[in-house]
């Protein structure tokens, strides 16, 4: 196993005799881990054609949400796509495309994969292959079931071509101390209300689209917007660089400016709620597997408030 291999289980098994206790007692936050409101869907689709700006595509929104042929609306602006990512394989494998969009930024409800090293993104379909990635909240089905599906080969093409593709800024951070009045839609995203008001942000992370209607077109020329609680960045910072006393610097793996290391994963500029619930995931048993048991020591301590703070920070800086 190698002594690497021996560590990383002798603290997962000192971590997860507890585990079971302290999951059920944590409630994950709606807003970290939203899930549609009731009645608040599209309704039926009028047939109207859509396109973003720039794009001579166009598309209803019933085709716009085919999960297995997602819209490429700038097809010059990225190397040539594999089959699964753009069409994935009906009817289990979804298009890659489609929740991580093409350009691999993904959407705050999905992951950032542009940039992520081919070993890393294989050795997490494995994980949720075997069960030992999950989520609280059950928000891995569509995951699990096309790791399941999905062939060696696709794998790793997906992971290739993600591999080549840099990470943009994709989100804008801003500390406020009221956000305006959300709601949760179609395909899990957070919206402001139409002619809504503004509320307290309270101890939560608010991120909405720039634009919700080419946010719903999975515009990738349309980036996101996430309100912290004022304070957040700076203790978040002092987290991130010194550990606080209760944590590890991040840099010491996640490497220089938090772009990754190796198979390491980059997680400056990522989507701060995205950055919570892995926080959240890890500590409270959700996910393991190698890479997250890497993790426990650095989520062992972390309260609530910390989690916000370091995931408001990481998601502030440039990718």
């Amino acid at each position: 196993m190698g002594k690497l291999g021996s560590v990383v289980t002798s603290v997962a098994f000192y971590f997860f005799v507890g585990i079971a206790g302290a999951q059920d007692s944590f409630e994950p936050p709606g807003w970290a881990y939203p899930l549609m409101d009731e009645g608040r869907g599209r309704g039926p689709d009028n047939g109207i054609l859509l396109s973003v700006p720039g794009s001579n595509l166009q598309r209803t929104q019933t085709q716009i949400d085919d999960p297995f042929n997602p819209p490429d609306w700038y097809p010059e602006e990225h190397p040539p796509l594999p089959e699964v990512v753009v069409y994935g394989r009906p009817p289990n494998v979804r298009a890659c495309g489609q929740c991580h969009m093409l350009h691999g930024m993904g959407h705050p409800e999905s992951a950032t994969m542009a940039g992520l090293s081919v070993n890393y993104v294989i050795q997490q379909m494995r994980d949720y292959k075997s069960g030992t990635r999950t989520s609280l909240y059950r928000r891995h089905g569509s995951m699990l079931l096309s790791a399941t599906h999905a062939t060696e080969e696709e794998i790793r093409a997906a992971a290739e071509y993600y591999s080549q593709l840099k990470p943009v800024k994709w989100i804008t951070v801003i500390e406020a101390d009221s956000v305006p009045e959300t709601y949760v839609g179609a395909g899990n995203m957070r919206h402001p209300e139409l002619n809504g008001g503004m509320e307290p942000i309270g101890q939560r992370i608010i991120e909405i689209p720039e634009d919700s209607h080419r946010a719903e077109r999975r515009d990738p020329h349309s980036p996101f917007i996430a309100y912290v609680p004022p304070g957040s960045l700076a203790a978040g910072q002092e987290l991130a660089m010194t550990g606080g006393g209760k944590t590890i610097q991040c840099s010491l793996c996640h490497g220089l400016g938090l772009k990754g290391l190796a198979d390491i994963p980059g997680i400056a500029g990522r989507s701060p709620i995205y950055i919570a619930r892995q926080l959240w995931d890890i500590k409270y048993g959700a996910r393991a597997g190698i890479s997250a048991a890497l993790m426990l020591a650095v989520v062992a301590n972390l309260s609530d408030e910390d989690v916000i703070n370091l995931s408001a920070y990481v998601a502030s800086l440039d990718p």
